[in-house]
């Protein structure tokens, strides 16, 4: 046998600004000048959510006149190419051959860089395809929604749904860089605006309690998406994402606890069953408040604590139930399709569930099984909470 020890040393860049693509601003063009080694001609293919041009027309334009002036031995591979974006690019795989065709048709190689500027969703899909292109072109994420500029855009992770699973195919893989340009949050609609404030609590919950306490000092502020409120919480959400992964000592998650996927389970199977009507951020509040709830009835959470992260969840404007709860899975034996969901996250993880619970404010602990009688009656709870009269039997 021959074995051998792989160690490898990743940057893990993450950046913010304003106006990234004023000529004044050099933040992008440094990066680029930084990136270049040696005296390899570099090509930079941009992509562009379709949704964000439809918010900021003259985003094109301001890209391309931008990118004609970069660093020397630097250069715009051609015009800026917009694509379909929101969670539905991610079920199209046609989607990724566009953009493998686009790679190649620009001759970009393993020294050349994909810039993907737009939400969550259109930067998993982008990102996949930079990844398994020549086994890996540089990426540079530019997220622009509260939800990608705070979690999933300053990850290392991207994906695409496949057998009606999310992310089911994906790769990891550190970007070259992520900038945030905190310009991008005031086109927003407020849906979009308020949904990276779930993810900045739930990032709170695990890792943070300090951070949990200022999110409750600015809720009323948040609760209105004020400007100043909302970015101080995106750049902390942020941080403490980053954070996570560089020190977890598992960035690429070989192991089966996924603590950033507190409330998830329930989170990715309410999408599949809206056919993502539901968003993500509206998803993961329902699932974190159903994991809450359970904690607090397994006597895991004290109740007044958790009590108080459903308050403060509902006082910055998330609803704690969703008539998609009641769906019932295929099969026919009646059992409401969002238990399924333990399953499908159990094989995402590698084989053995890991549920990440929250035993108070700014801890986590990990656990291996959960108790279906305890989730239908977290589920009454929430559905009593709605003003709704719902009764669950287990096995039902």
């Amino acid at each position: 046998m021959i074995e051998r020890k792989i160690e490898l040393n990743y940057a893990h860049r993450v950046l913010f600004t304003r106006d990234a693509f004023a000529a004044s601003n050099t933040m992008l063009r440094d990066l680029f000048a930084a990136g270049r080694a040696d005296d390899k001609d570099q090509k930079v293919l941009v992509f562009i959510d379709e949704g964000l041009l439809g918010a900021r027309p003259e985003l094109k334009g301001e890209v391309e006149a931008y990118f004609s002036d970069l660093p020397e031995g630097v250069r715009l591979a051609g015009e800026a190419i917009a694509m379909p974006g929101a969670e539905g690019c991610k079920n199209d795989w046609i989607l990724v051959r566009d953009l493998w065709e686009a790679i190649d048709g620009h001759e970009l190689c393993r020294h050349s860089y994909v810039v993907a500027i737009g939400g969550g969703a259109f930067l998993d899909l982008v990102g996949f395809a930079a990844a398994t292109a020549h086994r890996g072109v540089r990426l540079l994420r530019m997220p622009t929604t509260t939800l990608s500029q705070g979690d999933g855009g300053v990850g290392v992770k991207n994906g695409v749904n496949y057998f009606g699973k999310k992310n089911w195919v994906g790769t990891f893989s550190v970007p070259f860089a992520v900038v945030n340009d905190l310009d991008f949050l005031e086109s927003l609609p407020a849906r979009d605006r308020r949904a990276g404030i779930i993810e900045a609590i739930k990032v709170a919950l695990i890792r943070d309690r300090l951070f949990f306490e200022a999110i409750e000092t600015r809720a009323a502020a948040l609760a209105d998406l004020e400007r100043e409120a909302l970015e101080v919480v995106v750049k902390r959400s942020a941080e403490l994402h980053v954070d996570h992964i560089a020190t977890c000592g598992d960035p690429f998650e070989l192991g089966s606890a996924r603590p950033l996927d507190f409330g998830h389970w329930v989170a990715h199977k309410l999408e599949q069953l809206s056919d993502f009507a539901l968003g993500h951020g509206e998803a993961v509040a329902i699932g974190m408040a159903v994991d809450l709830v359970y904690s607090a009835r397994i006597g895991l959470l004290e109740r007044g604590v958790a009590e108080r992260v459903l308050a403060l969840m509902e006082g910055v404007g998330f609803e704690l139930w969703s008539d998609y709860l009641l769906a019932k899975a295929d099969g026919g034996d009646g059992q409401l399709a969002v238990l399924r969901g333990l399953e499908e996250f159990r094989e995402h993880l590698g084989g053995e569930l890991t549920i990440t619970l929250v035993p108070e404010l700014g801890q986590k602990v990990e656990v291996h099984e959960m108790e279906q009688a305890e989730i239908l009656g977290a589920l009454e709870e929430l559905a009593e909470r709605a003003g709704r009269t719902e009764r669950f039997v287990v096995g039902d």
